[in-house]
């Protein structure tokens, strides 16, 4: 069980403003596009303001936006029928750009390690490239956890959080990042176990 597992209860709750947004006109690509350069805009300017704590509030701010906005362009490319090839790399590739995005900042706060935190950023692009490789081998696309995308969204969002309120982070605090970084290992390895075992492989 992971977060994303709620996601069917937070699209229904979307559902009459995802029908506004498509009699407007707005199409799932510019959805997901506007959510990877925010993103990356939000990423930039709070590590660029490290010191001033109260920056990190954006994070999970954001983050909780972001969620409902990924809810939002899958919605109406699948409930509505848009899909296309294009919007299907901008979605997986967008998520990877606006995590690394988001996760950085994180850096520059001790007790955190740069390395520490630059692994966690690449296991969690392995870890959506490897969800995404299911439909390659013919499985679906795999959101296997127990450290996803929206588990990760938690877990910064409340450094976030603690941080932008000024919470004195413990020294034991930068075992966090290696925590996070095995439990994402074990996504990767559950997702690739379940695309396997869910395969139908077409020579």
């Amino acid at each position: 069980m992971t977060l994303y597992d709620l996601k069917p209860r937070f699209q229904r709750a979307l559902m009459p403003f995802v029908l506004w947004l498509a009699r407007a006109g707005v199409t799932p690509n510019k959805v997901t596009i506007a959510a990877a350069v925010i993103s990356v805009a939000v990423g930039l300017f709070v590590a660029a303001r490290a010191e001033t704590r109260t920056v990190f509030l954006l994070i999970p701010l954001w983050l909780l936006l972001r969620m409902a906005l990924n809810a939002i362009d899958g919605m109406l490319a699948i409930e509505l029928d848009r899909r296309t090839p294009l919007g299907a790399y901008l979605n997986e590739l967008g998520d990877v750009v606006a995590d690394a995005a988001l996760y950085a900042p994180f850096a520059l706060v001790a007790p955190f390690s740069p390395l520490a935190v630059a692994v966690v950023i690449f296991l969690a692009a392995l870890a959506e490239l490897a969800g995404a490789l299911g439909p390659m081998v013919g499985s679906a696309r795999r959101y296997d956890g127990p450290m996803g995308k929206s588990d990760r969204a938690l877990v910064f969002g409340a450094l976030g959080l603690a941080i932008g309120t000024g919470v004195a982070l413990p020294g034991w605090a930068a075992w966090i990042m290696p925590l996070l970084a095995a439990l994402i290992v074990l996504t990767i390895v559950n997702r690739i176990r379940s695309g396997v075992r869910t395969a139908r492989w077409h020579a």
